[in-house]
Protein backbone atom coordinates (compact mmCIF):
# COMPACT_ATOMS: atom_id res chain seq x y z
CA UNK A 1 0.00 0.00 0.00
CA UNK A 2 1.17 3.58 -0.88
CA UNK A 3 0.85 6.69 0.46
CA UNK A 4 -0.84 8.22 -2.70
CA UNK A 5 -3.71 5.15 -2.51
CA UNK A 6 -4.44 6.23 0.88
CA UNK A 7 -4.49 9.36 -0.28
CA UNK A 8 -7.19 8.41 -2.84
CA UNK A 9 -9.12 6.39 -0.55
CA UNK A 10 -9.26 9.57 2.02
CA UNK A 11 -10.43 12.30 -0.75
CA UNK A 12 -13.30 9.62 -1.47
CA UNK A 13 -14.19 8.93 1.33
CA UNK A 14 -14.46 12.89 2.00
CA UNK A 15 -17.10 13.30 -0.33
CA UNK A 16 -19.24 9.78 0.05
CA UNK A 17 -19.95 10.72 3.68
CA UNK A 18 -21.55 14.19 2.99
CA UNK A 19 -23.13 12.25 -0.57
CA UNK A 20 -24.52 9.69 2.10
CA UNK A 21 -26.60 12.42 4.46
CA UNK A 22 -28.11 14.21 1.50
CA UNK A 23 -29.25 10.95 -0.05
CA UNK A 24 -30.14 9.23 3.24
CA UNK A 25 -31.94 13.28 4.08
CA UNK A 26 -34.17 13.58 0.53
CA UNK A 27 -35.73 10.42 0.76
CA UNK A 28 -36.15 10.43 4.25
CA UNK A 29 -37.93 14.07 3.66
CA UNK A 30 -39.52 12.36 0.65
CA UNK A 31 -41.11 9.03 2.03
CA UNK A 32 -42.87 8.76 5.34
CA UNK A 33 -42.51 5.33 6.42
CA UNK A 34 -41.32 3.53 9.52
CA UNK A 35 -38.57 1.71 6.84
CA UNK A 36 -35.77 3.19 7.20
CA UNK A 37 -36.17 3.71 2.95
CA UNK A 38 -32.93 6.71 3.27
CA UNK A 39 -30.29 4.19 4.55
CA UNK A 40 -31.48 1.42 1.63
CA UNK A 41 -31.35 3.47 -1.62
CA UNK A 42 -27.71 4.99 0.31
CA UNK A 43 -26.97 1.14 0.54
CA UNK A 44 -28.21 -0.36 -3.01
CA UNK A 45 -27.16 2.39 -4.76
CA UNK A 46 -23.66 2.22 -3.32
CA UNK A 47 -23.76 -1.55 -3.81
CA UNK A 48 -24.93 -0.73 -7.70
CA UNK A 49 -21.81 1.52 -7.94
CA UNK A 50 -19.75 -0.69 -6.28
CA UNK A 51 -20.14 -4.03 -8.70
CA UNK A 52 -19.67 -1.58 -11.36
CA UNK A 53 -16.50 -0.40 -10.38
CA UNK A 54 -15.53 -3.87 -9.65
CA UNK A 55 -16.50 -5.27 -12.72
CA UNK A 56 -14.72 -2.42 -14.39
CA UNK A 57 -11.52 -3.24 -12.34
CA UNK A 58 -11.59 -7.28 -13.08
CA UNK A 59 -12.23 -6.31 -17.33
CA UNK A 60 -8.98 -3.84 -16.68
CA UNK A 61 -10.78 -0.68 -16.99
CA UNK A 62 -10.79 0.28 -14.47
CA UNK A 63 -6.94 0.85 -12.31
CA UNK A 64 -6.10 0.19 -8.54
CA UNK A 65 -6.26 4.51 -7.79
CA UNK A 66 -9.44 4.91 -9.23
CA UNK A 67 -10.63 1.87 -7.43
CA UNK A 68 -9.39 3.01 -4.47
CA UNK A 69 -11.00 6.54 -4.55
CA UNK A 70 -14.34 5.50 -6.03
CA UNK A 71 -14.97 1.81 -4.53
CA UNK A 72 -12.93 2.08 -1.05
CA UNK A 73 -13.01 5.29 -0.43
CA UNK A 74 -16.20 6.99 -1.71
CA UNK A 75 -18.54 3.44 -1.66
CA UNK A 76 -17.00 2.79 1.83
CA UNK A 77 -18.09 6.30 3.00
CA UNK A 78 -21.08 6.22 1.45
CA UNK A 79 -22.85 3.13 2.49
CA UNK A 80 -23.49 2.21 6.24
CA UNK A 81 -23.36 -0.81 7.89
CA UNK A 82 -23.99 0.79 11.08
CA UNK A 83 -26.83 3.07 10.19
CA UNK A 84 -28.37 -0.34 8.86
CA UNK A 85 -27.80 -2.14 12.15
CA UNK A 86 -29.07 1.17 14.19
CA UNK A 87 -32.10 1.50 12.45
CA UNK A 88 -33.22 -2.19 12.81
CA UNK A 89 -31.98 -2.62 16.19
CA UNK A 90 -34.67 0.49 16.75
CA UNK A 91 -37.51 -1.05 14.51
CA UNK A 92 -37.01 -4.24 16.86
CA UNK A 93 -36.93 -2.52 20.36
CA UNK A 94 -40.17 -0.79 18.85
CA UNK A 95 -41.87 -3.71 18.95
CA UNK A 96 -41.88 -3.94 15.08
CA UNK A 97 -40.53 -6.99 14.10
CA UNK A 98 -42.17 -7.14 10.67
CA UNK A 99 -40.68 -3.94 9.39
CA UNK A 100 -37.03 -5.04 10.92
CA UNK A 101 -37.15 -8.33 8.59
CA UNK A 102 -38.82 -6.44 6.04
CA UNK A 103 -35.62 -3.98 6.26
CA UNK A 104 -32.98 -6.37 6.28
CA UNK A 105 -34.52 -9.24 3.81
CA UNK A 106 -34.97 -6.08 1.31
CA UNK A 107 -31.61 -4.30 2.24
CA UNK A 108 -29.73 -7.82 1.78
CA UNK A 109 -31.08 -8.86 -0.94
CA UNK A 110 -31.29 -5.84 -2.66
CA UNK A 111 -28.01 -4.93 -2.25
CA UNK A 112 -26.88 -8.49 -3.48
CA UNK A 113 -28.77 -8.20 -6.65
CA UNK A 114 -27.64 -4.44 -7.84
CA UNK A 115 -23.92 -5.24 -7.15
CA UNK A 116 -24.05 -8.59 -9.34
CA UNK A 117 -26.49 -6.15 -12.11
CA UNK A 118 -22.91 -3.58 -11.53
CA UNK A 119 -20.36 -6.05 -11.88
CA UNK A 120 -22.34 -7.53 -15.13
CA UNK A 121 -22.42 -4.35 -16.62
CA UNK A 122 -19.26 -3.46 -15.57
CA UNK A 123 -17.60 -6.85 -17.30
CA UNK A 124 -19.60 -6.17 -20.13
CA UNK A 125 -18.37 -2.69 -21.07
Amino acid sequence: MTLALVLWVAAGGLVGAPARYLLDRAVGDRVESDLPFGTMAVNVSGSLLFGLLSGLHLGHHLGPSPLALLGTGFCGAFTTFSTFTMETLQLLEEGELFSAGLTVAASVVLGLASAAVGVAVGLAL
